[in-house]
């Protein structure tokens, strides 16, 4: 039985996708759906970590494994809309709302794969430190080249 999207006072949302620069599609797993049938809250968070971490890999070379520089999340916060089930496929969209000297905030809204709907946005904060002393460092070269490329205002 499918499901009818959530519905918020005068109806179901429907939001073209706002400005972001990179996108992503993830597919829901089995395992992501809870109890209730649809993706579980957390699920929602690991979803915009991993486009996150796959964009500072491939585009900012950022060496999780072996580079003095890594980053810490230190606030994440998430906006639910609608509801998401296996099967589905989501794109999501990833900008950079803010780059200071050693702290990035990435907002990213999560849509039905054909974007026709906002199923939830959110944002997370990354602060960049140096692996051993664990201060922060400022983000410089290609990792803050790739990030300006998502920065919008």
């Amino acid at each position: 039985m499918r499901r009818r999207p959530a519905k918020i006072s005068q109806g179901t949302i429907r939001l073209a996708p706002v400005s972001y620069p990179h996108w992503d599609v993830v597919p829901t797993r089995w395992k992501d759906n809870d109890v209730y049938g649809h993706v579980n809250n957390v699920v929602y968070y690991a979803f915009m970590d991993t486009v996150i971490n796959d964009w500072l890999i491939t585009e900012g070379e950022l060496d999780i494994h072996h580079g003095q520089v890594i980053g810490l999340c230190v606030e994440s916060h998430c906006n639910y809309h609608a509801a998401a089930e296996f099967p589905q496929r989501l794109a999501i969209g990833l900008r950079v709302g803010h780059l200071g000297r050693s702290s990035v905030r990435y907002e990213l809204g999560i849509h039905r794969e054909d974007r026709t709907e906002l199923v939830a946005e959110g944002h997370f904060v990354h602060v960049f430190v140096d692996r051993d002393t664990r201060r922060p460092v400022e983000v410089t070269g290609r990792l803050r080249d790739s990030l300006q490329r998502l920065l919008v205002s």
